[in-house]
This record gives structure tokens, C-alpha cells and sequence, in this order.
């Protein structure tokens, strides 16, 4: 049956699991957003979810012809997903948009990158196949992220009728590192994600960001916008270069701003479930009655947990009053370790937190707790005992960990958030605001948040608290849904 309302998403709702005796078993996914889609998409009639198959497992659920109401699983050759999800996805248009280049280096652009970005267009189709295939007469569609950036594109080649959208979770990169990218590839890239009907950001300033690195004279057409300010959103009218060298038709993309928030009910429920309760008793003996300055990130490049933790040392060196009286809870849980560079720096991230558990620790307090293991249930419990949060991304497409912690946190807490976080522009009226790149700065506010009076720190975490659930996954994928028609 065709559907009505599509998703389209490198990860899917669910995946599978192969038991010994070859026995297939589903198991739902967690993480707000799944969850939030999931529900949203339930109210849906005929929706469907569209997914990659990321394991053997998956894969083989696909080859037997096994699938769960409302998910369909492409099986994209292991060796074509791993070039477009690793060699392109994760390893050039996420260090474009967080602009994370080591620029006498990288990038290079060469006969190896052309190759995987045959891949990443390959997959690609495969999805807009796959959506033209299931979708009805007129259907809205819903494609997630930087991995299907020119699904839009291809989709609107087999299907015009369709009504389009495409939402970019991380930043969207600034013009000049942009243009970095080869001239045909960066013109592929915006012209694949111009294919929508409507683009999604989670701030103002990623849709800007977009739409002046667009509106340029480009290989694949000529366009022009107009950036989304309070209240209104932008836009880009475009015209696509055909194969005889005519404009095509004018065309209008719109593109605003939806910042993705928290279901709070659905998070303080989570957060006192009997194993949260646990974890937190363990935290709390091993912290006593000390402050805590909490932290929750993946060892990604982009959320800057060395700089954090440098921070951290300055603070024990410059304020020694806090030597003893106060613990870094800081989870680092490991991401995308089959990339050397991301091994490399959660064994830096390590290294540096027993550096610094040797130079202040003591018999009776170690100051720096770091986990690397991927822990819900521990990373509920510090937010729970949390009085500081740390968030300092050098550059974050939102960064809910910011809008969570204060949503959960039971005694307040004050938040100490980086200018680089897509967070930054709902938050920064009632966190102390840092520059993610400045040390000192980071540790003096460290300081100013663990000194801060309770009263202002109860009021500060009452209004982030607002701010963070405004918008929860439900209430955002419907926004966008409602921005289509229909």
C-alpha cells in the first residue's frame, strides 16, 4: 500500500538481532528523537520509515523478506555503505559543516574521494528509488541529515509530484569552507538539497549559512534568497541549468528554522527507572558531598571534551578552594571508532584525565570520574546530581545534552555553554555563555557557576527547563509536516 507521509533516515526505528540458532528478533531503538519520530509517524496514516540496514542481521531480516509495520530496510552493498557513510558522510560533510579541517592537510580531493563520492551517490539514489517506489500521489516526505543531502534532488527527477523536505541535524558549513569542497561536488551537494520543497535547521543562523553559501552563480543552475529572520522564514528561488543549456522553471526551496527540543515528561520518567536509581547511588558514593560539574558527550572532535577538560585543570590550579570539594563527571562515550582519528582522540581524552587525576588527586578524592562506555541509565544519573553542566562544542548542529540536563537536573544547575552551540541561540539569556576555544574564560566560569547563589541558580535552570521542551521531537517533526501542506 502506498504511503501517505515517508521517512527517510540513514538509521532506522529498529534493528535486528541474529540468535545462534538462526532466529531473527527486532528490537526498537532508543534516543528521543527515534522515539518522538516514532510516535509522531504512529499518528500517521500509512506513514512509512525508510532505513538503511546497518548489520548482517539487518540485512539478512531484508534478504528473508522480514520487516516490521511501517519500516522498510534497504540492503546497500556493506562495501558501497562504508564509502558513503564513512569515506563521505562522516569523513568530509561532517568536518565541512563543523569545520574541522586541519587545513595544511586536509582535505585532499582526489581519484580516492571521487570514488566514495560515486558511493555516497549511490546510495543516495538507492533511498529516492525506494521513496518514489512506496510513496503515494502527492505524498509528503521527510528526509533526515547530511547522509541523504541529495536525496531531494534525485527524488524530484522521478517524482515531481511529491512534497519534499530535508532536515540537517548538524551545522550547515559557512560559504568559504563550503567552497573548499571541488566545484561539480559542492554544486551536487546544494542542488540535491534545493530538490526539496522545504529545508530544516535547527537555528537561524545553520539556515543563513545555507542559504548565502547557495546563492551563488553555480555549476548545476543560478539562484537567489533571502535569509529567514525573527518571526519569517527564508527561502532560495532557483533555477536548474538543463542538458542543453537552458534555465528549467523557477523554483522556490523554503528554508526556517525548527530547534529541536525535549519531551520533558517522557526524560524524568526515563530518568527514575530503578536501574537510573541505581547508577545514581553508585555516583553518589564515589562523589560524597561535593560539587559536581557534569558533562555527557561522544569522543566526537567537534564537542571539544579536551578543552573542557583543560578548563577543569585551570580551575583546581587558579582556584585551589576547590581542590577536594569538587568532582568532573565527565562521559565520554566512544563514536566512530572504525576512524583512526576518533580512536586517536578518545585515547587523548583518557590520557588527559589521569594526567589530571595525578596531579590533584588524592587518597580520598579523585577529581576527574571519566566513562567511556556508552551508559544511558549512568549518564541520567549524573544529570540527575548535576549542579554544573558543561557544554563546549567547538561547533553543534543543537546539542541536547544541553537542553536535558536542565530538564532533569533535581537540585538546579547552571549551565556553561559554548557560543558554537546550535543551543546557544535559545539558552543564552540564562547560561553563562563561553567561547569554546578560550581556557581561561571556560574555567572562570566554572568558577562563577559553582559559586553562584541557589536562589539564581533555581531561577536559571526553571527558565532553560522552558526553553529546552518547547519544541519536543512530536511537536518538531509535525511543525515541518504542517510546512509541507496538506
Amino acid at each position: 500500500m502506498a504511503s501517505q507521509v515517508l521517512v527517510a533516515a540513514n538509521r532506522g526505528p529498529l534493528s535486528y538481532a541474529l540468535a545462534d540458532d538462526g532466529t531473527l528478533s527486532a528490537r526498537r531503538g532508543g534516543g528521543g528523537l527515534v522515539s518522538g519520530l516514532s510516535a509522531a509517524l504512529a499518528a500517521q496514516p500509512e506513514a512509512l520509515w525508510i532505513c538503511a540496514a546497518l548489520s548482517a542481521a539487518d540485512r539478512e531480516a531484508v534478504r528473508r523478506g522480514i520487516s516490521e509495520p511501517g519500516v522498510r530496510m534497504l540492503d546497500i552493498d556493506p562495501a558501497v555503505y562504508d564509502d558513503a557513510y564513512n569515506g563521505i558522510a562522516n569523513s568530509v560533510l561532517w568536518f565541512t559543516h563543523h569545520h574541522l579541517y586541519d587545513v595544511p592537510r586536509e582535505p585532499v580531493f582526489d581519484a580516492e574521494f571521487r570514488r566514495r563520492w560515486d558511493s555516497y551517490t549511490a546510495y543516495n539514489q538507492a533511498f529516492a528509488e525506494a521513496l518514489a517506489e512506496e510513496a503515494a500521489p502527492g505524498a509528503r516526505v521527510l528526509v533526515q541529515d547530511y547522509h541523504l543531502a541529495l536525496v531531494p534532488g534525485a527524488l524530484r527527477e522521478l517524482r515531481p509530484d511529491l512534497r519534499i523536505a530535508h532536515f540537517t541535524h548538524t551545522p550547515w558549513a559557512s560559504p568559504d569552507v563550503l567552497h573548499m569542497l571541488p566545484d561539480d561536488i559542492r554544486s551536487r551537494l546544494v542542488w540535491g538539497m534545493l530538490g526539496a520543497d522545504q529545508l530544516g535547521f535547527h537555528t537561524a543562523a545553520w539556515a543563513a549559512a545555507f542559504i548565502s553559501g547557495a546563492t551563488v552563480d553555480d555549476v548545476h543552475g543560478v539562484a537567489d534568497g533571502f535569509v529567514p529572520r525573527e518571526g519569517h522564514q527564508g527561502g532560495v528561488h532557483h533555477r536548474r541549468l538543463t542538458e542543453d543549456g537552458s534555465y528549467g522553471e523557477m523554483r522556490f526551496t523554503g528554508v526556517g528554522q525548527y530547534p529541536l527540543g525535549v519531551d520533558g515528561d517522557d526524560l524524568r520518567a526515563l530518568a527514575h527507572r530503578p536501574e537510573v536509581d541505581d547508577k545514581l547511588a553508585a555516583l553518589r558514593a564515589e562523589v560524597g558531598d561535593r560539587r559536581t560539574i557534569v558533562r555527557v558527550d561522544r569522543t566526537e572532535l567537534s564537542k571539544n571534551i579536551l578543552r573542557g577538560l583543560l578548563a577543569y585543570r585551570q580551575l583546581l590550579t587558579t582556584h585551589p578552594e576547590w581542590r577536594g570539594r569538587v568532582v568532573h563527571l565527565a562521559s565520554a562515550y566512544p563514536s566512530r571508532q572504525d576512524l583512526q582519528v576518533y580512536r586517536a582522540y578518545t585515547a587523548s581524552v583518557e590520557s588527559l584525565a589521569a594526567e589530571i587525576n595525578d596531579e590533584f588527586g588524592t587518597e580520598g578524592w579523585e577529581p576527574v570520574l571519566v566513562s567511556v562506555q556508552d551508559d544511558f541509565a549512568r549518564s541520567l544519573a549524573a544529570y540527575r546530581m548535576a549542579d554544573v553542566a558543561l557544554i563546549n562544542p567547538v561547533r553543534d548542529g543543537m546539542n541536547l545534552v544541553a537542553k536535558e540536563i536542565p530538564v532533569v537536573s533535581e537540585a538546579g544547575c547552571v549551565l556553561v555553554l559554548s557560543t558554537g552551540a546550535g543551543a546557544y541561540e535559545e539558552l543564552r539569556q540564562d547560561a553563562l555563555t563561553v567561547n569554546p576555544y578560550d581556557v581561561t574564560a571556560t574555567a572562570e566560569a566554572l568558577h562563577a557557576a559553582l559559586t553562584m547563589p541557589e536562589e539564581e541558580r533555581a531561577e536559571r535552570t526553571k527558565r532553560l527547563a522552558a526553553a529546552a521542551t518547547t519544541l519536543p521531537p512530536a511537536s518538531w517533526f509535525t511543525a515541518q509536516l504542517e510546512a509541507l501542506g496538506g
